[in-house]
């Protein structure tokens, strides 16, 4: 598997594949991978000739208070786990590689706003700036014609597909269904955060929103109850919730007719660590 760290050393792999007419599939991480990110690159050989699998802790996505410092870094493991998934390169740049005017002067992007301002805009301010700053960096970095992301983050999902169309990008964006472990518990970097109780106790989110999905597929007009329902027995185990909300899947407004794709989502604090989740219901 190949490695780069730097704008230099990633075109010079990339032009050589264009030049080969090679299509190129980039997979943007922060590292301290798991199967859900695994996946993402498995998808991604199913879609292009060649993998990018890039691993950068992003700080303009991180608030303050919030766990940039302490967010796990495990570059062996993961350079190991790429390679063995396929990936054909890592790229693992430094700040002066993405933000080469340094993250304070920066030019920066700003998140739609029907987009970001719900659900985690609510609780993470900016946020999705960084996000979309982020991902529009490497993709002109990479230059690549896919790149893959999965749908636990779903709200993000929505917001690089609408940069992608906003901004011109040449780039399809293909979405994987989340990976979870053997018990429901959505794949997550942060999982690792989890006490052995808690991990226990996570358990019940995902379940919560089993229950969700079918109570509003048998009932759609009743999705507020669900919804109140969803963070009543949450918060009777403890859990401290930051949201549960059925949304449409395409706009995350409230659902307004049957019949609208829609999806529940949540996010709430077990212990210390912050989980979110989300299920399709129609």
């Amino acid at each position: 598997m190949l490695q780069a760290v730097d704008l230099e050393q990633i075109r010079r792999v990339t032009r050589d594949w264009r030049r080969q007419a090679l299509t190129t599939a980039l997979v943007p991480t922060m590292g301290n991978l798991h199967e859900g990110h695994l996946a993402l690159v498995r998808k991604a050989r199913e879609h292009a000739d060649r993998v990018v699998a890039s691993i950068y802790v992003n700080p303009t996505q991180f608030g303050e208070g919030e766990d940039y410092g302490s967010y796990p870094r495990t570059p062996d493991t993961d350079r190991v786990a790429l390679e063995a998934s396929g990936c054909d390169l890592l790229f693992a740049p430094g700040h002066d590689t993405v933000y080469p005017p340094g993250i304070k002067n920066s030019i920066r992007l700003l998140a739609s706003p029907d987009l970001a301002a719900p659900l985690e805009g609510e609780c993470r301010p900016g946020h999705f700036d960084g996000v979309l700053t982020v991902v529009a960096r490497l993709f002109n970095l990479v230059g690549p014609d896919v790149a893959v992301f999965g749908e636990k983050d779903f709200q993000q999902l929505l917001l690089i597909r609408r940069m992608v169309e906003d901004l011109s990008f040449d780039i399809r964006i293909v979405s994987v269904p989340t990976v979870r472990e053997h018990n429901g518990l959505a794949m997550s970097s942060r999982n690792r955060f989890l006490r052995t109780e808690e991990k226990a106790a996570a358990v019940r989110l995902s379940t919560v929103l089993s229950d969700v999905v079918e109570q509003v597929r048998n009932d759609p007009s009743h999705w507020e109850q669900a919804e109140q329902d969803a963070v009543s027995r949450l918060e009777s185990w403890g859990f401290r919730v930051d949201y549960v909300a059925v949304r449409r899947s395409d706009n995350l407004a409230a659902p307004s007719k049957e019949g609208a794709p829609m999806r529940v989502l949540a996010a709430v604090r077990c212990g210390k660590t912050r989980l979110i989740d989300n299920m399709k219901i129609i």
